[in-house]
């Protein structure tokens, strides 16, 4: 099934045995898992796709799974590529879409990293596994976690979207709420898992839920018919999905899929919090933590992504940048998508809209460039955030 050959430190290039547990590497980076991709172009044509299973599944050969037996799925992924022609039309553009992966179950794109993850937990015989999540994460995790008969901990701001909480208690996660931040949350999973006998799946911090994610870049190409778009925007809290895609991209050029051609990645961040924007302004390798990080779009509140590093090299080595917009300016722009296109999206979605625009105004990119907007989540996950614009 796979053809997984090692793991990988992201930043040293030492390698690790695959088939073995692992969070972090001996440095602490983030490991990335490597396939024999040779013998994937040998032995895999993406014309064989149109039978494959309507999931991010469909990819098996470059995902981690040993076994088939393994795979804990509920159905992620092949989600949506669609036209936004009326709100494309207005910015004078021809060829705007929106991936949409709000119709992930659990509504996140949160589903595709977790659905591997867990599928890896299962197969390498974990029982527990504990989670920092500023929501969607805690919600897809609780989910996969209840279909292994898995053990799930959750640790959550108490501000949370009550959607997520809901869901986590509901699929009968331990859930605990911090008065504090995401990364408040993972200091205490750090501190008691070892105790515990918890598996760590924070993310980054596991090899396996960037796998998941970069299933959004094989479909986008597929979907495209092999010819990737000139802009992908995406939000950015932990940016797991620009390192996905990145990777991804990397993979299908060696196996013959796609060709040199990358897009320019935007990582879109939030007034509130915006640690890679300014690293990236400053020309840093590495952000800094962001003090007093706020925003209604709580998957971009994040104030030090683990992997920052590898987002500022995908937006740097595409010709991409990254921008913050204002809580106000994402809310608008998401109920005019809604209006103009009937997509209701999640307001770090909607903060790529607002995104879009100003680099449209500014001149960093042309109407007639092929655009791709992710939208992370559903837009009915986020109530209370759209509530403001709505009182009763």
């Amino acid at each position: 099934m796979t053809t997984i050959t090692h793991l990988e430190c992201s930043v040293t290039g030492e390698r690790y045995e695959a088939g073995k547990l692992h969070n972090l590497s001996t440095g602490g980076w983030p490991l990335l898992v490597r396939y024999d991709l040779q013998k994937v172009k040998e032995n895999w044509n993406r014309d064989w796709l149109a039978n494959g299973p309507r999931s991010m599944w469909r990819y098996a050969p470059v995902l981690p799974a040993q076994k088939p037996s393994s795979i804990i799925s509920l159905g992620e992924g092949w989600t949506p590529l669609l036209r936004l022609s009326r709100m494309g039309s207005k910015l004078g553009m021809k060829e705007l879409w929106l991936k949409d992966e709000g119709i992930n179950p659990t509504g996140s794109f949160k589903a595709r990293g977790l659905s591997c993850c867990i599928t890896m937990c299962a197969e390498l015989g974990v029982k527990k596994v504990a989670i920092p999540s500023a929501g969607n994460a805690a919600s897809a995790m609780a989910a996969y976690a209840a279909a292994a008969g898995m053990e799930a901990h959750i640790f959550m701001p108490k501000d949370v979207p009550q959607s997520n909480f809901i869901e986590c208690k509901a699929f009968g996660a331990h859930v605990t709420l911090i008065d504090g931040l995401i990364s408040d949350c993972a200091k205490i999973v750090g501190d008691r898992k070892e105790a515990e006998g918890w598996f760590d799946v924070s993310t980054l911090k596991e090899p396996y839920r960037i796998e998941g994610k970069k299933t959004m870049g094989y479909e986008l190409a597929e979907q495209m018919r092999w010819n990737l778009p000139d802009v992908i925007f995406y939000p950015t809290g932990g940016g797991v999905g620009i390192i996905g895609m990145w990777k991804a991209f990397d993979e299908m050029e060696k196996i013959g899929w796609i060709g040199s051609k990358r897009p320019k990645m935007i990582a879109v961040q939030v007034e509130g919090c915006q640690p890679v924007v300014r690293a990236f302004e400053q020309g840093a390798e590495r952000s800094e933590f962001w003090q007093n990080a706020t925003t209604c779009a709580s998957g971009l509140r994040v104030p030090k992504p683990l992997g920052d590093f590898l987002i500022l090299k995908a937006v740097r080595e595409s010709g991409g940048t990254a921008i913050a917009v204002s809580d106000d300016e994402l809310l608008d722009a998401g109920v005019r998508l809604a209006a103009d296109e009937g997509q209701f999206i999640a307001p770090e979605g909607a903060a790529c809209v607002a995104a879009l625009e100003k680099l449209l105004a500014s001149g960093f990119l042309k109407p007639e460039e092929q655009m791709v907007i992710y939208n992370t989540g559903s837009g009915l996950k986020y109530l209370e955030a759209y509530s403001t614009l709505y009182p009763r």
